[in-house]
This record gives C-alpha cells, structure tokens and sequence, in this order.
C-alpha cells in the first residue's frame, strides 16, 4: 500500500508476538485522554519510529494544517499531520508493542483502515486494542470508568467482555473494527468516559485509567501508578472550580451517588491477562496442527 511508508523491511522476525495499541486525536479523543496514553507508552518503552501513514490523501488541510516550526538547527522546517508507527520492546513485558498514534483523518476511512491491517501483517501483531475517551456521566471524584468490549464473541465471552450493542453513524474506530474484523484480526475497544462539564484540556485521571485498563488486559506493565500525582493535581482544580459553584456542586453530588450505585466488581488484572494470552495460544493452533476433520 503506497500511503504506508516503511523505515524498516519486514518486522516479523524482530518482534516478540506484539499488540498493537491505536488512538487517534479527533472525536474518539476527549480531553487528549488516548493519544495520550498511546504517547505515554511509547516515551516509556523508548519506542523507535518503523513508519508512517502518507498524509497527502487522507486530510483536509484546511481543517488540519501543516505547521512551520525552527528545529534545533535554527532551520525552518514543515510538519505535516502525523500518523507514525513505532515499535517498543519491554525489559520483563510479555510480548512487544506496536503504537500507533496520530489526527483521524478528514476522507478515505476505509483506506485509512487497511493501513491499520497492513501493520498488523507486517509486525507479525497478533491482535489490536483500540484506545479512546468520550465525554460522559462520570464524576471527576470517583475512578473513571473504563468500557473494555470486542466485537469477537469468542474474545468477549473469554475476558468477559461486553459486546456492542449501538446501531447507527458511526466514525474512524467504528471502521477500523469492522476491517480487523473481516480481516480475522482480534480486536478490544478500550473506552474510558470524561466528565462532561470539564473543560477540554488534558486529563491524567483519564489516561491513566485506559493505560491500567490497558495492563490489566495485556499483561503489559505501563507504569500508570506514576501518574497518581498529576491525577490528584488534575482532580483538586477541578474540585476546586466546582466548589464556587452550587448548582454544579449539586449535579456532581448525584452523579457520585449514580457511580456508587453503579459500580461493577471487574475480573483482576492477573485473571484477564492470563486469560487473553489463553485466547491468543488458541488462535495460533489451527495453524500449526492438523485438520480437526
């Protein structure tokens, strides 16, 4: 595919059965939550950049403009909006990471989505976590929910996943699904929910929800306790400009006593990412055995 441009040849014999982990800024990316942990992974694992995503068919760029900026040269240079894929191997993780982070593109979603299946063929990926934030009913005092669901039935009922239910218009993580899908490539949706009347700005309390999420699933160590003290900062500013207001006051009362109500008691993260390499091994059998029939 010519939109994907590779730095390094054929990467299946170089990476340890890898994920690969996706978010991009856009609608599916309140607050920055997502593309934020993607970044957060890829800057702790030192992530080496493999590849690119061809930015000349996919954007408009009246919408999405190259930027000019000065390097450390003093040199003028153009960025274009950015689709990379990098690579990171982790000391003790039980396999290698794939990342892919960048701006959802303005046309062409179903090219867009291939290039998403050619990294996976390419890698050697054994399967795909989509990561995003939505605004929603969540209380900034409370742990904000994370919704872990896939579209493989045999995935979802093993991590007790939920399956999904919406019907209707849909975007990029929608299309990117249904190519992993008719590709018979797993895939999980990690989506965590913002509070709605916090203003767009970044939100660690987000991210490091999706990235413990993230390890509970996987079994990769992403080092989300490390951001319990930008969480804590993040969740007394916010604090604080609710208190001088009543009426919000009020709403976030009862959207806690919602949350308590509410709160579901989730598999631990040893069970579920004991049970998704179970998963994967089962996938790799027909391939390497014979014929049940």
């Amino acid at each position: 595919m010519e939109e994907l441009r590779w730095q390094v040849d054929d990467l299946r014999g170089d990476l340890d059965r890898p994920i690969v982990a996706v978010a991009y800024r856009g609608l599916f990316d309140a607050s920055g939550a997502a593309t934020a942990a993607v970044t957060w992974m890829a800057d702790r694992f030192d992530a080496a950049i493999v590849g690119d995503v061809d930015p000349e068919t996919f954007y408009d760029f009246t919408q999405e403009r190259p930027v000019v900026k000065f390097d450390d040269a003093g040199k003028r240079r153009l960025h274009w909006p950015a689709n990379e894929v990098l690579v990171a191997h982790g000391d003790e993780a039980p396999r290698d990471l794939v990342l892919m982070s960048g701006v959802e593109p303005h046309l062409r979603w179903r090219t867009f989505a291939e290039t998403l299946v050619e990294v996976v063929g390419h890698t050697g990926a054994e399967s795909v976590v989509t990561m995003g934030a939505m605004a929603g009913m969540a209380p900034h005092t409370r742990p904000l929910g994370v919704v872990a669901s896939s579209t493989n039935p045999r995935l979802a009922e093993r991590l007790s996943l939920d399956r999904p239910s919406y019907q209707g218009p849909t975007g990029l993580i929608g299309v990117l699904h249904d190519a992993l899908d008719r590709a018979g490539i797993p895939v999980i949706s990690l989506r965590v929910s913002v509070p709605h009347y916090v203003p767009d700005t970044p939100n660690p309390k987000a991210t490091r929800a999706l990235l413990r999420r993230f390890e509970q699933v996987t079994g990769v160590e992403t080092g989300y306790a490390d951001l319990d003290g930008p969480s804590a900062e993040w969740q007394r500013h916010v604090e604080a400009a609710v208190n001088v207001d009543a009426e919000i006051s009020e709403y976030v009362q009862r959207l806690e006593t919602e949350a308590d109500e509410t709160e579901e008691m989730l598999p631990s993260g040893d069970d579920l990412a004991a049970e998704f390499e179970a998963f994967l091994r089962e996938q790799d059998r027909p391939s390497g055995g014979s014929d049940p029939s």
